[in-house]
């Protein structure tokens, strides 16, 4: 604990405990990646989970440089990002209610769904959905910002390193949980193409859970 004081960091326990409480809730990422994992395997689940990393990382290192300053004195701003989020979230959860729909009229079908996931896997990168899903939240600057400074020493002689100890401690938990989230989604998959109407109700379920992310990011006020 003397390590982390000697960086200007403050009650590093209560950190770790905030930490692993927020990773723990549902949001677009965490359920991107088990969808993913679910319906394409355990290796494109990790290249989703790559891009959330990436995509936390940049929300980090703007909120630290004053991204979340911006977003406060220029309204107009957070509200054309929040109207892209909200609609891209609902894009996304209206394409799995699609796919669900075609899952259950293909059911009997095996060779046309296997055909259709291997179009899937060809056409869409899980990467470059996962970061853009992380990075269309403009409410996660600012969060990030005020959760960080919480942890902050205001006469930290290196405040950056600090925040980039805690920048690290996040993305390692949030790993181990996405790692979690990657195999038991690949459990669900065996279970799913047993049972192709449990993959129908999962499908809508998440889908439904989509939209209702992109609804609430509309309705998110600074």
């Amino acid at each position: 604990m003397e390590f982390f004081t000697q960086l200007g960091i403050t009650n590093i326990t209560a950190y770790l405990i905030g930490t692993v409480a927020i990773i723990l809730l549902p949001g677009p990422n965490s359920m991107y990646v088990l969808t993913t994992a679910a319906q394409q395997g355990v290796r494109r689940g990790y290249a989703g989970a790559a891009g959330v990393f990436v995509g936390d990382t940049i929300i980090m290192v703007a909120a630290v440089i004053g991204a979340a300053t911006i977003l406060r004195e220029a309204p107009q701003v957070f509200i054309a990002l929040k109207i892209a989020g909200a609609l891209y979230l609902s894009y996304l959860g209206i394409n799995m209610l699609i796919g669900a729909w075609r899952i259950w009229q293909n059911r009997s079908k095996p060779h046309t769904n296997a055909s259709e996931m291997a179009q899937l896997e060809k056409s869409s990168s899980p990467f470059k959905r996962a970061l853009l899903i992380s990075l269309i939240n403009p409410k996660a600057i600012l969060f990030v910002l005020s959760f960080f400074l919480q942890f902050v020493s205001a006469d930290a002689a290196h405040p950056y390193v600090a925040f980039l100890v805690l920048g690290l401690i996040l993305q390692f938990v949030s790993l181990a949980y996405l790692s979690g989230l990657i195999f038991a989604g690949a459990q669900l998959a065996q279970t799913f193409r047993s049972r192709p109407i449990w993959m129908v109700v999962g499908t809508l379920l998440v889908g439904c859970l989509f939209i209702g992310f992109g609804v609430k990011l509309g309705m998110a006020t600074l």
